[in-house]
């Protein structure tokens, strides 16, 4: 009863925030989220397909013609579209990490469901350009993406540098384009980024062929059991990032191993916490020296509070992909606990899919 109650409420979101131009962020009018934002847009959009409700798959269509149509010269992608002024913005004090490979995934996914290629052959330059803007931002050559603070989805979070979310982003979108665009270039780039992903984002014990010496005189102090969040010159992000653990377990990055110490680390955060699993943990305290590059990072009021927001938050949406990663991984106990725990949450706020909860009382905070 409740899995069904759940599922209707969001197939009836998904019909609330439809528009003419695609999907909007938020059904409220509130602070800038009545606008098709790229990344909410296309996450809408992956939902939309697996209904196979015809009305949302023509808004994710939509949403696809919106974001793509106001490419930046250059190549960036918004990171959402006012569909009033029919104007474009590619973010605020930092530009989007993540659009770009949003963006390439929303088209290659909706021309594999759909099995109509029209939008993805008239986009065919556009993507290349996506691409060559995201092999820029290497900087170096090496293949890992830089990805300044407040560039991706956690954008009042305190993490920069080669952050592993969005290498995996990156990795999905040339995966489903070199498919989509028969291109050997993009598989192959592909393959050698799966591999750099690999080798650097997991603890090991030997000192050959890190991406970089720095990583070499931090790595005894960083997690050992889960993949890391990411990294940069001067430290290896100890916090489980949930996002990125639960799309590494989607594209089957690691070995079994790996694959292993992360689901038993989940299972011990889902002991230790009676809703959902935080998208990072541990939570930042007021004592933490990491507070500091939270208090000031917020757009219209702060809400990085401790076990909120970003900052050990529940997402619906993230532990929702961590479910169907556990389903993929014929993971059937754990994925029951946290399916169940989801459905509880929500059902506390009557099906409204805030969000966000607070990850100790599981009251909507987002």
């Amino acid at each position: 009863m409740q899995n069904s109650l759940a599922y209707q409420n969001a197939i009836d979101l998904l019909h609330r925030v439809s528009s003419s131009r695609g999907f909007l962020a938020a059904a409220q009018q509130e602070d800038n989220y009545s606008r098709v934002w790229t990344r909410d847009a296309v996450v809408c959009g992956l939902a939309a397909l697996q209904t196979k409700d015809v009305k949302l798959v023509e808004t994710f269509k939509h949403s696809l013609e919106t974001i793509w149509q106001h490419q930046h010269p250059v190549g960036f992608m918004p990171s959402n579209v006012d569909i009033n002024a029919n104007s474009a913005s590619y973010g605020g004090t930092a530009g989007r990490a993540d659009t770009a490979s949003w963006a390439i995934i929303g088209l290659c996914m909706f021309t594999l469901y759909t099995g109509n290629s029209d939008l993805a052959n008239s986009c065919n330059k556009k993507v290349s350009k996506a691409f060559q803007l995201m092999e820029a931002w290497e900087f170096n050559g090496k293949h890992l993406i830089y990805v300044p603070q407040s560039a991706d989805w956690a954008d009042e979070y305190m993490q920069h540098g080669y952050i592993l979310f969005d290498q995996l982003l990156r990795l999905w979108a040339l995966q489903l384009a070199g498919i989509v665009f028969a291109l050997n270039l993009y598989a192959d780039k592909a393959e050698h980024l799966k591999q750099l992903i690999q080798h650097n984002y997991f603890y090991r014990n030997n000192n050959e062929n890190w991406y970089a010496v720095n990583i070499l005189h931090q790595k005894e102090a960083a997690p050992k059991n889960y993949w890391w969040m990411g990294f940069n010159p001067a430290q290896i992000y100890a916090q489980f990032d949930l996002q990125a653990n639960a799309l590494a377990l989607l594209l089957k990055i690691g070995n079994a191993a790996q694959t292993t110490l992360v689901l038993e680390h989940m299972n011990v955060l889902l002991k230790n916490n009676n809703e959902m699993i935080p998208s990072f943990s541990p939570v930042i305290t007021e004592t933490d020296w990491q507070m500091h590059e939270l208090k000031d990072n917020y757009a219209y009021r702060f809400r990085n509070k401790p076990h909120e927001f970003h900052n050990g938050g529940l997402w619906t949406v993230w532990n929702g992909w961590m479910v169907a990663a556990l389903q993929m991984h014929h993971k059937e106990l754990l994925q029951t606990q946290l399916k169940k725990n989801l459905l509880n949450t929500i059902s506390k706020d009557n099906f409204d899919m805030n969000e966000c909860y607070h990850g100790q009382t599981g009251i909507a905070c987002g």
